[in-house]
């Protein structure tokens, strides 16, 4: 059993979505509305749903296609740089989802959303801790430290960011993979260490939630040994797992 929440959203589940979401393609706005719905097609997070009142007309290229899907027959269209499904009928008539990538840009409210939407029930909250952590691969410290900032996830085990200064860069070597987080940002590091790539990485570029992480050390908790104020801990299996 993994000693972290999990996520607890049922598949199909809708809610209204209170914020203004819009949709940017070739510098115009193509998706503008307040009244969009989240839909957990997956239970890791959510999808919008636009009403089809909200969306630019032209954007939508009706390909003829049909696919049965669990929440009603969807319409497949084209749509800027992908795909879109349009519902009229089952569980959310005359709503139009995206493929996330088919627009160049995703924003609720002003702030830019990457990856896919932010469940309103996930939680991100970094902590600071005075807990001794020490992180280790094949009885090499890598990084050892009583002073990190502990993130707690939803669905995700604890992670711990440590400073620069308890970090033995010595046994890591820089990656060029940059990655993107609804919730936390976009990462402006990795390092992997000997033939296991990737196994931490730093946010140069953080949400304003996570900016406490912001240019700290984390490690892949799923592939190295964690011990936490003397005690080691056991592995933890998610889909990061190797």
């Amino acid at each position: 059993m993994n000693d972290f929440p999990p996520m607890i959203v049922p598949v199909d589940h809708t809610a209204p979505v209170p914020r203004r979401i819009r949709a940017m393609l070739a510098n115009r706005c193509v998706v503008d509305t307040t009244n969009a719905l989240y839909l957990w097609e997956w239970r890791g997070y959510p999808a919008y749903y636009i009403p089809v009142s909200d969306i630019a007309d032209g954007l939508l290229r009706d390909t003829g296609q049909v696919e049965q899907q669990p929440r009603g027959l969807a319409r497949i269209h084209e749509a800027g740089h992908g795909q879109a499904r349009r519902y009229d009928d089952g569980l959310v008539p005359g709503h139009v989802t995206f493929d996330w990538e088919s627009m160049d840009t995703w924003f609720e409210e002003d702030d830019q959303v990457w990856v896919h939407p932010r469940s309103p029930y996930h939680r991100v909250d970094p902590m600071r801790s005075s807990r001794h952590v020490k992180v280790e691969l094949d009885g090499v410290v890598l990084a050892e430290s009583d002073a990190t900032v502990t993130v707690f996830e939803t669905g995700l085990p604890t992670r711990y960011y440590f400073p620069r200064h308890a970090v033995n860069f010595e046994h890591l070597t820089p990656s060029p993979t940059r990655t993107q987080c609804p919730y936390k940002g976009r990462t402006g590091e990795y390092w992997s260490v000997g033939d296991r790539a990737d196994l931490a990485w730093s946010y140069d570029f953080p949400t304003v939630a996570l900016r406490p992480v912001m240019g700290l050390v984390a490690f892949l908790n799923e592939e190295v040994d964690l011990t936490i104020d003397g005690v080691r801990l056991d592995r933890v299996i998610t889909h990061f797992s190797r």
